[in-house]
């Protein structure tokens, strides 16, 4: 992992100049949002054992698999609010790296704080999987809300867990970056972004290096988390991700996924980050 652990040194020594560094907007004051009571979101309760199966973090108490992702939480927070974001992309150079699961776990530990609600929008419209995760059936999302002007408030769910509600991608489609690009989304990431200040919305991407979906729709988040899996993504992978996107958004941070764990099995995955 030396070669990673080098080009992400050499990412933040150069990071340090960059103009996006800078706010985009003055940071607002964060209150605590009063109790939810979801009437039309529809709500979905998952089972406790499909939670666990695929790892997510609410039905685990403790060890280093939470630490992690609450250390995460916390690194993640610390920069939207010293910068006045609330929009965050996660990628992947490659498939197969925990973009996803990622993303679910940090949407899912920022929503158990009581000063934001968040939206976890799974716009990998090419293989939509996050409402898998929540062991829901297939069902209609983000591409039918773009596509067959589907209201957006009857594709929300909540799972059931503290203030998180889930944007499914709904069906696949291979036009994705022409989707993602169209006024209609960016007219929706805009309503989205805007609509209640106390509101974290998280994008699940796909790769960079496989689509040029990330690429077209990067500029319309506040920033980019990037996971890399040790001992699968490669230095060079890693190295053509941050190229491809650096001067576009600025990447908040690497989770180095999977560290250290040869012998460990996927449920005792660990994050180690590095922001």
């Amino acid at each position: 992992m030396n070669r990673i652990q080098t080009a992400l040194e050499r990412y933040k020594d150069s990071a340090e100049a960059s103009p996006h560094r800078t706010a985009s907007r003055q940071a607002t004051d964060y209150l605590v949002p009063p109790p939810i009571t979801y009437t039309r979101t529809r709500s979905h309760t998952t089972p406790t054992t499909t939670l666990r199966t695929n790892r997510v973090m609410t039905t685990y108490k403790y060890g280093p698999f939470i630490d992690a992702y609450k250390i995460l939480r916390t690194q993640v927070m610390q920069r939207l609010r010293e910068n006045g974001w609330n929009v965050v992309g996660v990628t992947s150079p490659g498939y197969g790296e925990g973009k996803t699961l990622t993303a679910v776990n940090l949407a899912v530990s920022l929503a158990m704080e009581t000063t934001q609600t968040v939206l976890l929008v799974d716009s990998d419209l090419q293989d939509p999987t996050v409402h898998q995760v929540f062991g829901l059936p297939d069902t209609l999302g983000l591409a039918d809300y773009l596509l067959d002007d589907q209201p957006v408030e009857d594709l929300l769910i909540h799972p059931g867990i503290g203030r998180f509600v889930l944007l499914p991608g709904g069906r696949a489609i291979s036009n994705s970056s022409e989707i993602l690009t169209s006024p209609k989304m960016l007219a929706l990431v805009e309503e989205l972004k805007h609509r209640y200040p106390s509101r974290v919305v998280v994008f699940d991407l796909p790769p960079l290096l496989h689509t040029a979906d990330v690429l077209a729709f990067s500029p319309y988040t506040d920033a980019l988390l990037m996971v890399v899996e040790e001992g699968k993504t490669t230095a060079e992978e890693l190295q053509r991700a941050i190229s491809l996107v650096k001067g576009s958004r600025p990447i908040l941070g690497t989770v180095l996924n999977k560290a250290g764990r040869s012998s460990l099995t996927v449920a005792e995955m660990k994050a180690r980050l590095s922001l």
